[in-house]
């Protein structure tokens, strides 16, 4: 009788969490005409513009006066249309979370080695499905979650559910175990004679990585990462693992498949290898000098500061963040921040979220201004400028005829006070309506 009561209860939680996903997918209007106060394309702010969208596509942007004209251009005879004032707040592009870990949560509620070596996967991917949810309802329509930090290749099964519309959540770009050097990951600790789980996959070598980047592209990744640094030097401290030549073995082999490589570095030895070697994205690089910074701005590659995840492990150790003073890592962290600002470095959005709580994303946008970021660049991190580094800017990333209808309204204008990227008030993936308060 517990089982058959554990079923239906979980039936009825399953229920609850797919159907106004499907729902609304019938029920919507054919046209859906949005009136905020301004839209943010994803580059510029526009005052009193509207966007109307028709199924899943976006098919006007522009100035109210324009779209009696429009109109017919995109409107069938049998089109109904669904007019949605939203007054006080901003249109924007869905947010594009560049650095997250659906399969985590924060570690001052379960530590790492223990949701690594503890935790069922089924209750990892349970986890998960609420961390989804909570990404999407906060207006983070996309993610690339990069490794699953020992749950094998769950992030793929995630993905295609979310495709198949069984879970409630945002695009994923997936990287699957993620590569490491032998003897660099963890977690580590236990006596030699045992073999335990580790939170990434090994392989060294010419034929052991190429084996294993094309294992992992078949399994579904859509990306690869690489650990190109990690805390095994003689005190725990990071150093560089993979030489030069082998990451750039990892990413002409993945190039050749058509997908990108990106590296945990951060450390200044692990970032300059990694740049060397043709990652598309740096992922952390607290290490970063002018001269790091300097050739990744040459060479156009990314930098993924991930300045939240820090800031809340500073915390996690005890750090009063409001009542002391900074610690010294926080205070490198700003001074790297700014000098790959000065060098004109490519920054994207990402907040290592899973570190931090999912659904708190806004928190890393928030430390970007505080750090040195304007406002305005920032909600373009967020949008355009990592849709374009993750090779999605044909489909999301911008307010654009024609691109998918991801789109976000907040409360009060975010080019001016980042906080406001908090007050998500509707929510609209792919053309369907999964937020809708302070709507009229």
């Amino acid at each position: 009788m517990p089982s058959l009561f554990i079923i239906a209860a979980l039936t009825l939680i399953s229920a609850w969490t797919v159907t106004p996903l499907r729902a609304q997918t019938l029920t919507r209007p054919i046209i859906t005409i949005l009136k905020p106060d301004r839209v943010f394309d994803g580059n510029v702010v526009h005052e009193g513009w509207s966007v109307a969208v028709r199924d899943s596509l976006i098919v006007f942007v522009g100035a109210p006066e324009q779209l009696a004209s429009a109109l017919p251009t995109f409107r069938a005879p049998s089109d109904s249309i669904q007019t949605l004032t939203l007054a006080g707040m901003t249109l924007l592009p869905g947010f594009i979370e560049g650095h997250s870990h659906v399969l985590l949560h924060p570690y001052n509620e379960t530590s790492w080695d223990d949701q690594v070596l503890r935790e069922s996967r089924a209750e990892r991917i349970a986890r998960a499905t609420v961390h989804l949810q909570k990404t999407l309802l906060a207006g983070f329509t996309t993610i690339r979650d990069l490794g699953t930090e020992g749950a094998l290749f769950d992030d793929v099964g995630l993905k295609r559910s979310i495709e198949k519309g069984v879970l409630q959540g945002p695009r994923m770009i997936v990287a699957g175990r993620a590569l490491v050097a032998t003897g660099s990951y963890g977690p580590k600790g236990f006596a030699p004679e045992f073999a335990n789980p580790l939170g990434a996959e090994e392989a060294d070598g010419v034929d052991a990585l190429i084996r294993a980047v094309r294992d992992q592209i078949g399994h579904g990744a859509d990306i690869v990462k690489v650990y190109a640094d990690y805390r095994w030097g003689l005190a725990g401290d990071a150093r560089p693992t993979y030489s030069t030549d082998e990451i750039k073995l990892v990413v002409e082999t993945a190039r050749s498949s058509g997908r990108g490589t990106v590296a945990h570095a951060a450390t200044t030895e692990g970032m300059r290898r990694a740049v060397l070697a043709g990652v598309e994205t740096v992922e952390h690089g607290d290490g970063g000098t002018a001269e790091i910074f300097k050739l990744m701005a040459e060479r156009g590659i990314a930098l993924c500061p991930t300045l939240a995840a820090g800031d809340a492990i500073m915390q996690y150790r005890g750090w009063l963040k409001r009542s002391e003073a900074e610690p010294k890592r926080i205070q490198e962290k700003r001074v790297s921040f700014r000098a790959a600002l000065a060098a004109g470095v490519v920054i994207c959005f990402g907040g290592d979220v899973g570190v931090f709580p999912h659904g708190d994303n806004a928190r890393e946008m928030e430390l970007m201004v505080d750090y040195g970021m304007k406002p305005l660049d920032v909600l373009r991190s967020a949008t355009s400028v990592n849709a374009r580094v993750f090779h999605i800017d044909n489909i999301v990333g911008s307010i654009t005829k024609g691109l998918l209808a991801d789109i976000i309204c907040v409360e009060g204008h975010p080019a001016e006070h980042i906080s406001t990227v908090r007050k998500v008030g509707f929510v609209m993936k792919h053309g369907v309506v999964v937020k809708s308060a302070f709507v009229r």
